[in-house]
C-alpha cells in the first residue's frame, strides 16, 4: 500500500480532528481516509473530539487517582476489599495488581531487532497495575442495576456494575466519561469504515449491543521503580480502545513495520487503538496494535516533580473498551477475505472468553 498521507514516513501517531466529520462539514472524507490509513500503519490514531475537553479528562483522572490510592492502601494492609470479584473474572469492580498477565508472544517479539524489542520479558510477568471495570452496555439501554449481585450472575458474561458506596457521584462521573469515550469509538468506527470505502455503519452496526467497558488502570509509582512492567507487551481483545491523556508517560506501541515508538497524546486529545476484533474483521488489514506500559526514567522524573508539587503519584489511564456484539459471528468482511485459520469464523463471545483465559482473568474449571 502506498501511503496517501505519508504516514509510513513519520514516527509519531497521526492526529485527526473529527470536528468536520461530526458537523458533516468540509472535506471530512479525507479525515476518514486519514483514520483508516493510521489504523493500518500504526494500529492507532489520535483524535480531537470537540465533545471532550481537557477538563473532562482531568476530572476523571482525579476521581480514579483518589479511588486507587484509597483501595490500594487497604489492600496492602491486608484488609478485605468488597469491590473485588474474582468469581466474575474481574469483569466488574476492581482488579488488584498481579492478577492480569499478557499472553506470551515469543514468536512475535523475536521478529523485532535492537531498540524495537519490547522491554517485557517472555513469558511475561503479571502486570503491576490495578484496574476498575465499569460496564457501559448498549448506548441505547443504559445499565441501572448497580450492585444487584445474586448467585445467578456468578456465571454471567454480562454482570451488573459495582458502584463504590463511599465515593460521592461515582456513578454519574463514570457514566459521563464512559459515554463520551464510547461515543468517541463509535465515531472512529464510522470514520474508519468510510475511509475503507465501506458503508458508514459497517462497524457500528456490529457494535450495537456490545458489552462496552470503561476500564481505567492505575499504577502505583511510589511502590515500584524504573523497569517495572505495568502492562506487558500485548494487544487488546476488543474492537477499539480509547483513552484520554495520562499524566505520566510510559506507553510504547509497535507499528506494522515493527518499529517501536513512544506515544505522546496532546492535551485535549484522545488515543484510539485497534484491538484484535478489528484485525479479525479486516483479515489483518487493520493491525491489532501491540503495546506495553513501562516505568521509565521519564516517568521517574515526573514522579519527582509530582512530589514537589504534592500531586498524585499514580499513573492512571482513562481507558474504555468498545466491543462488538457478543452474539455475532466474527470473520473477515468479504472485502478482506483471508484463508488463514486465524480468521476462521467464531462467535464474539467465544473469542473474548478465550482471550480472558489467556490473560489469566477468567477462571478455568
Amino acid at each position: 500500500m502506498i501511503s496517501k498521507f505519508g504516514y509510513d514516513q513519520i514516527k509519531s501517531v497521526p492526529v485527526v480532528d473529527a470536528t468536520n466529520f461530526l458537523n458533516k462539514d468540509g472535506n471530512f472524507k479525507e479525515d476518514c481516509e486519514k483514520i483508516a490509513e493510521a489504523l493500518h500503519i500504526f494500529g492507532c490514531v489520535i483524535i480531537k473530539d470537540p465533545r471532550v475537553n481537557d477538563q473532562h479528562n482531568h476530572d476523571f483522572l482525579n476521581l480514579m487517582e483518589s479511588y486507587f490510592e484509597n483501595r490500594s492502601e487497604k489492600f496492602y494492609k491486608g484488609e478485605h476489599i468488597e469491590d473485588i470479584f474474582p468469581e466474575l473474572s474481574y469483569q466488574v469492580g476492581a482488579t488488584p495488581e498481579f492478577k492480569e498477565r499478557a499472553r506470551t508472544h515469543i514468536e512475535q517479539t523475536e521478529t523485532y531487532q535492537g531498540d524495537n524489542k519490547p522491554f517485557t520479558p517472555q513469558p511475561p510477568p503479571y502486570d503491576s497495575k490495578w484496574r476498575f471495570f465499569w460496564p457501559m452496555g448498549d448506548r441505547a439501554t443504559p445499565r441501572e442495576n448497580d450492585n444487584e449481585y445474586a448467585l445467578s450472575f456468578i456465571n454471567s458474561h454480562n454482570p451488573p456494575r459495582y458502584c463504590p458506596k463511599d465515593i460521592p457521584n461515582f456513578r454519574e462521573k463514570m457514566n459521563q466519561w464512559g459515554t463520551m469515550m464510547i461515543d468517541g469509538v463509535f465515531t472512529v468506527a464510522e470514520m474508519a469504515a468510510i475511509g475503507l470505502d465501506l458503508e458508514a455503519n459497517t462497524f457500528t452496526q456490529l457494535m450495537n449491543g456490545g458489552e462496552h467497558l470503561l476500564a481505567p488502570t492505575g499504577s502505583d509509582l511510589l511502590r515500584y521503580d524504573v523497569g517495572t512492567v505495568f502492562a506487558g507487551f500485548h494487544y487488546d481483545l476488543n474492537f477499539l480502545t480509547i483513552h484520554g491523556k495520562s499524566r505520566y508517560p510510559g506507553l510504547f506501541i509497535w507499528l506494522r513495520s515493527g518499529e517501536k515508538i513512544s506515544v505522546a497524546v496532546p492535551d485535549g486529545h484522545l488515543l484510539v487503538q485497534a484491538g484484535i476484533q478489528f484485525d479479525l474483521l479486516t483479515g489483518g488489514y487493520i493491525t491489532c496494535g501491540f503495546h506495553e506500559v513501562i516505568y521509565t526514567q521519564a516517568v521517574k522524573d515526573k514522579v519527582e516533580i509530582a512530589k514537589q508539587e504534592n500531586k498524585s503519584k499514580w499513573r492512571v489511564s482513562s481507558t474504555s473498551f468498545g466491543h462488538l456484539n457478543s452474539k455475532l459471528i466474527i470473520k473477515p468482511l468479504d472485502k478482506f477475505a483471508n484463508p488463514d485459520p486465524k480468521y476462521a469464523p467464531q462467535t464474539v463471545y467465544d473469542q473474548v472468553q478465550k482471550e480472558l483465559e489467556n490473560i489469566s482473568l477468567k477462571q478455568v474449571e
